[in-house]
This record gives structure tokens, sequence and C-alpha cells, in this order.
């Protein structure tokens, strides 16, 4: 056993001349997670195999720099809207709002300048559940078209479950829309070396909403069963990812939004996944409806992360819970409309373990 622990140092120099900063976050079983105030972005987790060996985890970068070249969102956190909202625009109470296209002509992940971009205020303390480290940001009225000023808090912790729990909790001073996420790139594997098809998932969905060309929800809310979206129970994420299936060819793969089965706002079961050569096991429970589900296909080999990896296409999956992409535009899916005087909570774990 270790001491349960937090520390600090310099991770780099932004363009505007601000130091970003990396904490070392180590409970006392010795799982480490490492996160920079810059993005909020996860940089680092390092759990046990089923031999006690311990590897990282997660995609990412060992310098600022490789952050600030690219655009793939690893580790970040997400907002003010994670996932897409259509056209880049939604009507709230009758007035028009226009966001920043930044996926064609779609809104992506908060915009040009999303939450993945700000340098966070940062404070790190023991914690009564493990090292704990508490993150705001205050996004002005307009930011990147939204309306409110939004002040947001979100605090990672590393239990001494080898669990990293992830809460949020948000403010607004106009009717506004917020859908807060986490982007990290799995790998239980090697972190990115190796394809993520071995990989087996189970997804706690009975329906999952079906997408168009762009990415966009269509509206409708579909079945699993009998597709090869049907992860309730554990399966290969490769078994059937290049099946003849028109939803799998709009997206290159899996990039679908699952509807969680369970009461949102209630913490719950979304998903578990388990890599059969090191035994590694990461179950994922949340507050949220949605649970995107991406296997990483438009990496493309462009970027090189840790120790010289190269990133290429399925190397890493993304399991972000969230509300449905463009529910400001569908006004049957679950709201996302926040209001002055509401408080926005919710949380996500990522449990570690191994068989």
């Amino acid at each position: 056993m270790t001491e349960s622990r937090i520390t600090q140092q310099p991770f780099g120099i932004l363009p505007d001349a601000q130091t970003a900063d990396l904490y070392t976050l180590v409970n006392a079983r010795g799982a480490q997670a490492q996160i920079t105030n810059y993005g909020g972005i996860l940089v680092a987790l390092r759990v046990p195999d089923n031999a006690g060996a311990f590897a990282d985890v997660v995609l990412g970068h060992n310098v600022l720099s490789g952050y600030l070249a690219n655009r793939a969102y690893l580790g970040a956190l997400i907002g003010r809207y994670a996932n897409r909202i259509a056209a880049a625009r939604f009507v709230l109470d009758g007035v028009e709002y226009r966001l920043a296209a930044n996926d064609g002509p779609h809104h992506l992940h908060g915009g040009a300048r999303g939450f993945d971009k700000a340098l966070w205020r940062a404070t790190g303390s023991p914690g009564p559940q493990g090292p704990q480290l508490e993150l705001r940001h205050v996004s002005a009225n307009g930011d990147e078209g939204y309306p409110g000023t939004l002040e947001v808090a979100v605090t990672y912790t590393l239990t001494e479950e080898s669990e990293l729990r992830i809460d949020y909790e948000a403010h607004t001073d106009r009717t506004t829309v917020l859908n807060l996420s986490h982007h990290s790139y799995f790998n239980l594997r090697d972190g990115g070396a190796s394809p993520i098809l071995e990989h087996e998932i189970e997804i706690n969905a009975d329906r999952y909403t079906p997408i168009d060309a762009g990415l966009i929800p269509t509206g409708a809310i579909a079945a699993v069963h009998g597709t090869p979206f049907d992860f309730k129970r554990q399966r290969g994420i490769g078994a059937r990812i290049d099946q003849n299936h028109d939803q799998l060819a709009a997206a290159g793969g899996y990039d679908h939004n699952f509807v969680l089965n369970g009461k949102p706002g209630e913490l719950r079961l979304a998903a578990r996944v388990s890599e059969p050569r090191t035994g590694r096991t990461m179950a994922v429970y949340t507050t949220q409806p949605g649970l995107q589900f991406y296997t990483g296909n438009f990496l493309d080999s462009s970027i090189t992360g840790k120790d010289g990896t190269v990133y290429r296409k399925r190397h890493g999956f993304c399991l972000e819970t969230q509300h449905f992409p463009d529910s400001p535009n569908k006004p049957h899916f679950p709201s996302t409309r926040f209001e002055p005087g509401q408080r926005y909570l919710h949380t996500t774990v990522y449990r570690f373990g191994v068989k």
C-alpha cells in the first residue's frame, strides 16, 4: 500500500503566456490519475492488470503542446454542449441563437473554443473518498453563441476503490442550454498502441438514437434488439462493427447515443468493458440519460501521442455520458434547458478492476 496524495507541477506555457499545471492524484492502492487544468484534460490514468502491473489506459500526450496542436478532444472536459447541435443553431423562448459551426455546418463539443480549451482554476485537496481536484470556470454571456453567464465546477476524485469519479455543478444567470461531459479515449490493453476491437462491452440500453449522414440524430428512438447495436450482453467491440448496416456505414463504426435504462438523475450502470489479455475491466455509472459510444473512427494516424505512439483508427474508444445530441432541436428528447435558480448536477464514475 502507498500513501494517498496529490501533487502539482508545471505542464507548459499557453500562447497567451499563462501557465498550465499538471496535478497527479495517487490513491492508497497505487492507482494514479494525472489531470491538467488546461481543458480539464485527463492526461494519464494508471491502473493494474491481473498480474498487478500498472499501465496507462487513456490516449493523450506527455506535453501540453500536443493538446494545443490537435482537435481530437483527448481526455477533455466538454461544454457548453457535448456532442452535436444541428446547423449550429437552436431556438429558446422564441429567440434563435447562432453557435460556432466547427463540424461542417454543425456545432460540435462547445464550438471553436469550448471548455476543452479553457484554463480552469484548480484546487487540489485530500478529499473524504480519496485525492480530488476541483476545477472552476466562468463562461461569459455569448460565449460561442450561448446565452447566459455560466459558472461551472467539476471535481475529479480518485477514490480508494480505484474509481475515477467526476462530479459536475453549474449555475446560470439566464435561461440557456447545457450538456457537460468527459471525452477520454480508453484502451485497457496498452493505452492506444493497438486496436480496441477485442475489448468486450456491455451497454445498459434497450434503445439508441439513429443518425443521418451528418451524424445528427434523426429524431427516431430505435430498439437495439436484432441490430449490431445490441450490447445488452457483453460482446466484442469488433464482432459486428463492419457489418452491412446503414448506421455503421454513416459513422464508419460506432458513434451513437444510447438511451440508458433506469431513471435519469440516479447513479446507475451505463456500461461494462473488459480486455481479455490484461484482464482489466471498467464499469461506467452515471446519472445522465445517454451514453455516446464512439470507436475512434476518425483517428487517422495524424496524432502521435505518448512515447511516440501513433493513434490509428479504432485504437481507442469513448464512453461519453451525456444528454442526447441535438436535444435543443428535438423537443421529445430529455430537455437540456437550464434556468437561473436551478443547480445543474450530475455524476459519472469510471470504476476499474481486473478479472
